[in-house]
């Protein structure tokens, strides 16, 4: 085993293909499909299956992926630290629900390494897709929430994938509405106050249960329903059509301007929001760095 093979197999895993990988690291087709091969072979296992639109990692591939990047990454920290060469590139990825604090969070770590080398990825997805992008070490970390209604649901997924979900805080519900919608200046409104309004979706995909909506109440009676694929187009309708969407009430007016206001909804639910990260795999220090900011904002914001 070498460590070019390893840096073979993290590439193959992120491109998904052979031929893609192949191009990237400057590596003869052939010759990279037989430095997996032997990889597959003196380890005793099978790495990737293959299919006809490239390959993915198998299970066996994706634990031995979690090893090898661990590996990497420290023999890049090992050779920074005693020759001259520059510093290793930093590389950090984040699949995430909506939420504005996930991306403030983000910019701030950008910010900070924005003289260096580095190469971040951020993600705002379904809640299936976070899930397994963090189970197939896509992402470093995913952002979701957890509610009485769909605890029992997630969290079962969540232990069957190895994954853990760490608590970051609780919010009480809200509704994102139009700083012009008639039910701006009340101190709080009711699902019933709501029904003449659109409701407001994230669009969940294939896999679009219930237990896996971003918003709570998902099974509230609700008439009128418009279901949309990001978060700009959500506060667009929120303003264009006096709609309304179910979240934390957490805001970021550098993001997303003073159009939008947040209003409490009564109600005994709870989010508790947190992130989830695979169990067999430790915190990288980016990773580290990056909740220190998340934490570091929702403190500010609450304070």
């Amino acid at each position: 085993m070498t460590l070019n093979q390893l840096k073979y197999i993290i590439e193959i895993a992120e491109t998904g293909s052979i031929s893609t990988a192949a191009k990237r690291l400057f590596v003869a087709q052939p010759s990279l499909s037989k430095a997996v091969a032997e990889l597959e072979k003196e380890m005793g296992i099978k790495i990737f299956n293959r299919s006809n639109r490239g390959v993915y990692l198998s299970e066996d591939g994706t634990k031995f992926l979690s090893y090898a990047r661990q590996i990497v990454e420290q023999a890049e920290i090992l050779e920074s630290e005693y020759t001259a060469s520059p510093p290793p590139r930093r590389a950090f990825s984040v699949s995430s629900q909506h939420y504005a604090f996930v991306v403030n969070a983000f910019v701030e770590l950008v910010r900070e390494y924005g003289k260096e080398k580095y190469e971040f990825t951020l993600r705002e997805l379904k809640t299936a897709e976070i899930i397994e992008d963090v189970r197939t070490h896509r992402s470093d970390i995913g952002i979701i929430f957890l509610c009485n209604f769909n605890r029992e649901v997630i969290t079962h997924i969540l232990q069957k994938e190895d994954i853990e979900f760490v608590p970051l805080f609780s919010a009480k519900p809200h509704v994102f509405v139009s700083r012009d919608n008639p039910l701006v200046g009340r101190k709080s409104v009711s699902l019933e106050d709501l029904k003449d309004y659109p409701r407001l979706t994230y669009d969940q995909g294939v896999k679009n249960s219930f237990y896996f909506a971003e918003e709570l109440h998902i099974t509230a009676e609700s008439p009128k329903n418009i279901v949309v694929s990001d978060r700009a187009t959500l506060f667009n309708l929120l303003i264009g059509l006096d709609g309304y969407t179910i979240s934390s009430g957490i805001l970021s007016e550098d993001l997303n301007g003073d159009n939008i206001v947040a209003i409490p909804l009564e109600s005994d639910e709870n989010m508790e929001i947190g992130y989830i990260v695979s169990s067999d795999r430790p915190l990288n220090a980016m990773t580290e760095r990056y909740l220190e900011h998340l934490n570091k904002y929702i403190t500010n914001y609450s304070s």
